[in-house]
């Protein structure tokens, strides 16, 4: 009996520490649009999908240095503009090897002159792309393009101001 409680005790103790499948909320631009308008907490967007290597060499800067400023609750968002094929397997099963921990988004939408501008109205619909805001501080700022390390520290601390 005391074999079996202990082999259960591993067994809860293993499924409990087993990363679980991450789920892509598959989204159109009104919501996401209302979210970041209604975001009370320092929020970064990241434009991204599987196939953008300069968007998958930044993601692992922006995961650290999110995950370093929890204290603050900055939350990264992943929205992903894969191609509708992708979603959500592809999507899925590449967040999975690439080991990100961010919440991923699918942005349902085809038509980046529709999207893009209700993001921001200089966005060309270039990726990476990512905004840094914090509603409670009016801060907002806008990039289409990759990030340096450095520079997503920068944006962050800037982020954090008050």
């Amino acid at each position: 009996m005391q074999i079996r409680l202990s082999l259960l005790a591993c067994f809860l103790v293993c499924f409990a520490c087993m990363p679980q499948a991450q789920e892509i909320k598959k989204i159109k631009i009104a919501d996401l649009a209302s979210y970041i308008q209604k975001s009370d907490h320092p929020l970064v967007v990241n434009f991204w999908a599987t196939y953008c290597a300069p968007c998958n060499k930044e993601i692992p800067y922006f995961e650290k240095v999110v995950n370093e400023n929890k204290l603050h609750h900055v939350e990264l968002l992943l929205v992903s503009l894969d191609l509708p094929s992708y979603y959500p397997e592809k999507i899925v099963s590449f967040i999975k090897a690439q080991q990100y921990t961010a919440s991923v988004w699918w942005l349902n939408e085809t038509n980046a002159d529709y999207f893009c501008p209700k993001v921001d109205k200089n966005w060309t619909g270039g990726i990476p792309s990512t905004l840094f805001l914090n509603n409670k501080t009016h801060y907002r700022k806008f990039f289409e393009r990759q990030l340096t390390e450095p520079q997503v520290v920068e944006n962050i601390n800037a982020l954090l101001k008050e």
